[in-house]
């Protein structure tokens, strides 16, 4: 049994039991105004029983830590992704660890298969067979899949500007889409509005504590794959914030466990042109009004509903934030693949950017870790933009001998 997970709010404290339909502190949610950062956000509460519970070098079950017994998790490969020491992008950079941690290898090509195999089930364990979730892409297409996999029904409501490929991944699964005219938050807004109507479980990032939760599993994950090897530096995509939060719950949680006594930097890295939580954490200034403008779709929003938190969170572990251009991404994307082998989608690429930006401030000697959210096929339209398709060539072999520059 799980009766010993809790739920605190981020903000005033107040410590609840884990119930269905409690999303939000019931007391701070009174503040929350439509289109703003979300205000009561909870996050779970490992028991007083775990705390250092964990022996040295002791090979810990996943499940242990999370809130939901693992019998009601779909029987579909969630987590476990490679951790790949990039030795070309060692030695180009000078840098004599660098890993990159590339959650594209997930079921549905994503991260957010973290979130929405434990939302999954969350609902199994509390008899719900349909979920909501607002998207620009991999959170919708993460729940589609995994929905299909526990025979649960996803309703999907995305910009219908969302690349195709997401847009199709949700149909293959069996989803039922919604695009809506209009953007991420409108989205968001209305998911909410339908599931309160309807009564199902919404899994909108922030909104459902188990979003947090699951997401934190990648920290224990690194801590393992890493056998022991510090983690100096973290770089990871910073959208709506759970991923940031996500992160630093996990490695809190390690840090309660016993199993680590320090944090790792972590820097989260943003598009110039979706900036809302860099703006907040460095400015103070919650741009309420702004507007996103990003080739990195994965990580552009317009008010992250995660702001206050993420902000809050990454202040506590005097983490940074960076900025990173589309040219920088669009680079980085490119440049990442050809080094690395690994193709990832703009917003992950955005990870790379920003370790670039800042690696003449990284000694030599140091660990860094690139959090690779996505999978590059999740978007090949972007991708488009920064390759060139060779010409075609005559069926011949001696033109193309003749012809082909090697």
């Amino acid at each position: 049994m799980k009766d010993d997970f809790k739920y605190k709010c981020d903000i005033c404290g107040q410590v609840y039991n884990i119930e269905k339909n409690l999303m939000l502190c019931p007391k701070c949610r009174e503040d929350n105004i439509e289109g703003k950062p979300l205000k009561g956000i909870l996050k779970v509460q490992l028991p007083a029983r775990l705390k250092n519970s964990v022996k040295d070098k002791e090979k810990i079950n996943i499940f242990d830590f999370l809130p939901v017994e693992e019998k009601y998790f779909p029987s579909i490969s969630v987590g476990n992704t490679p951790l790949i020491e990039a030795k070309n992008i060692q030695n180009e950079y000078r840098i004599d660890n660098i890993y990159l941690k590339f959650d594209g290898t997930n079921p549905t090509g994503s991260f957010k298969d973290r979130a929405s195999y434990l939302v999954s089930a969350f609902a199994k364990k509390n008899n719900v067979n349909e979920i909501v979730v607002a998207s620009t892409g991999n959170a919708a297409s993460s729940m589609a899949g995994i929905a299909a996999a526990a025979e649960q029904k996803a309703f999907i409501f995305m910009p219908e500007s969302a690349p195709k490929a997401k847009l199709v991944q949700c149909l293959q699964y069996g989803a039922e889409l919604i695009p809506i005219k209009g953007d991420y938050d409108k989205a968001f807004d209305l998911s909410l509005k339908f599931s309160q109507r309807t009564g199902f479980l919404n899994r909108n990032t922030a909104y459902n504590p188990m979003t947090i939760e699951g997401k934190k599993t990648v920290s224990f994950e690194l801590n393992e794959q890493m056998l022991g090897k510090k983690i100096d530096y973290i770089f990871l995509p910073v959208g709506d914030g759970v991923v940031l939060s996500g992160v630093i719950k996990g490695f809190n949680d390690l840090k309660y466990l016993g199993i680590i006594n320090k944090i790792p930097k972590i820097f989260g890295v943003q598009a110039e042109n979706s900036s809302f939580i860099y703006d907040a954490f460095y400015n103070n200034v919650f741009n309420f009004n702004y507007k996103a403008s990003t080739i990195a779709d994965s990580i552009s929003v317009n008010v992250a509903r995660n702001g206050y938190t993420a902000v809050n969170d990454l202040k506590t572990i005097e983490g940074e934030m960076v900025l990173v251009s589309d040219e920088e991404i669009m680079f980085a994307q490119h440049r990442l693949s050809k080094m690395s082998g690994v193709f990832c989608e703009p917003s992950s690429a955005a990870s790379f950017a920003g370790f670039l930006k800042l690696r003449e401030n990284i000694s030599k000697n140091k660990s860094v870790v690139l959090l690779l959210t996505g999978h590059g096929l999740k978007d090949i339209d972007t991708a488009l933009k920064s390759i060139k398709f060779p010409k075609s060539f005559e069926a011949d072999i001696d033109y193309i001998i003749d012809n082909l520059k090697f």
